[in-house]
């Protein structure tokens, strides 16, 4: 239960966030890379189009029937989730909690501290939560780094909830 944390205050719907599942979600996204390359605007409907017609054209020039390839690719995806250093966005938790329109700070609760950021900067907040395959359980359950990566050096963390104010 000492993974749990939960993100309360002015929300329409509390949450409850647990860290140890964040693996499997899609959302997830590779933290060695992640500050180091360029980010741009992107479009989830266009992506998903772009990931549908990649298939579809996959099945078209090798046939529907499985070849061993995909078994190849699912193994490493596989070892690359036990052996990767991984993070998740902090804006679809934020967004479904749906923020009082007056609220405008959210408060992140460690051990030692309370960090305050606006609103705005909270949506780009990444939550680090595994670490070469295994879980932050030192200083976790969770590290968080602003969007921009300027305490990627120093993350915020032994994080224990979050308010929003």
């Amino acid at each position: 239960m000492e993974n749990i944390m939960k993100l309360s205050g002015k929300v329409k719907y509390p949450l409850t966030l647990d860290p140890s599942v964040w693996i499997f979600d899609d959302r997830r996204i590779d933290l060695t890379t992640y500050f180091s390359t360029n980010k741009q605007a992107t479009n989830a409907d266009e992506e998903y189009t772009k990931a549908v017609s990649k298939h579809w054209d996959r099945e078209i020039m090798e046939g529907a029937v499985f070849p061993p390839t995909l078994k190849t690719e699912r193994i490493y995806e596989k070892q690359k989730m036990m052996t990767g250093t991984f993070g998740i966005p902090f804006k679809p938790f934020l967004k479904n909690s749906e923020p009082d329109s007056d609220a405008s700070i959210l408060m992140i609760h460690t051990n030692d501290n309370d960090y305050e950021v606006s609103l705005s900067e909270a949506s780009e907040l990444i939550f680090a939560f595994s670490d070469q395959g295994k879980q932050l359980t030192a200083d976790g359950p969770v590290h968080v780094y602003f969007g921009d990566g300027s305490n990627r050096e120093n993350p915020i963390k032994n994080v224990k909830g979050f308010t929003v104010k």
